[in-house]
């Protein structure tokens, strides 16, 4: 069994409350370094990424670097998502870590929070990491994540704003209303710099809407581990609702070849979602459509 990546949560703190994420139920974890250690052994026999969040913003933790240090040391490239408030916290050694693939910066977070920053003061450091990025011809992806389109276009204002300060720093002309993601995800904005784009997606929770069966991606393309240890079969399960075991008291291997992961799999082979929060997540719609 190998996975395209494995999600581990370095810590659940985002330090931001975002409109558009589920409240989190569970407290405030961070995994500490030796226990990290173990999880990427075991990790390193089913993938060679490791995206390193689930809901927790990974750039909150000062010492991020000495993870990264762990993953470069097993070979591993690793995936960092962030809001993007924390990029002051790092240095360079940190953000252009050679283990580091990609840095993807969500960047519907700052229309989405009350904070006393502006916009500008917001964008300043982005960019900067940006130009910084194609000056030193550094080899990791920087995505821009815009990820708040609907039907009704209802962050266009904020959508503009954003567009105009992008066009005008890359150089590169954005037309809003052109884009169509069922078409393209994305616009190079310059040496392996993108603006990734897509429609609002809706966390699943048992208090949504029964949307039936199907198939979906969880435990065949990844898997995520929360900063608790525990195993959870997909990205989007951020509070363990489906937890398959705990890297505490048992090992990956038990754990994702056990009872309850394989008749999830076995389930989503016949177009069947067998836990009650899949049958109330939409986001497999996007998979089934397909």
């Amino acid at each position: 069994m190998k996975f395209y990546r494995i999600y581990i949560e370095l810590t659940n703190i985002c330090g931001l409350r975002c409109s558009f994420c589920p409240t989190k139920a569970l407290p405030n974890t961070t995994m500490d370094l030796k226990f990290f250690e173990s999880v990427v052994i075991q990790a390193k026999r089913y993938t060679s990424e490791i995206a390193c969040h689930v809901v927790g913003d990974p750039l909150t933790l000062s010492n991020l670097g000495d993870y990264l240090d762990i993953l470069h040391k097993y070979k591993i490239r690793a995936l960092l998502t962030t809001s993007g408030y924390f990029l002051k916290k790092h240095g360079d050694d940190t953000l252009f870590h050679p283990a580091v693939k990609q840095i993807n910066i969500s960047l519907n977070a700052f229309n989405k929070n009350d904070t006393s920053i502006s916009f500008e003061q917001y964008m300043e450091p982005i960019l900067k990491l940006c130009a910084k990025k194609v000056k030193r011809k550094e080899e990791s992806f920087i995505n821009l994540r815009m990820w708040n389109l609907d039907e009704v276009m209802s962050e266009e204002v904020f959508n503009s704003q954003l567009f105009e300060k992008l066009s005008k720093h890359f150089g590169v002309a954005l037309n809003l209303k052109g884009l169509n993601p069922k078409e393209q995800k994305n616009i190079r904005l310059d040496y392996k710099v993108l603006l990734h784009f897509d429609n609002y997606f809706e966390w699943p929770s048992l208090q949504n809407r029964d949307y039936g069966h199907g198939s979906c991606q969880g435990l065949r393309s990844h898997i995520a581990v929360l900063a608790s240890g525990e195993v959870v079969p997909c990205c989007l399960d951020s509070d363990g609702v489906m937890a398959l075991g705990n890297l505490h008291n048992s090992s990956l291997e038990k754990i994702i070849l056990g009872e309850r992961a394989t008749c999830m799999i076995n389930g989503f082979k016949e177009d069947r979602a067998v836990e009650e929060l899949c049958q109330h997540c939409s986001y497999k719609d996007r998979f089934n459509s397909i």
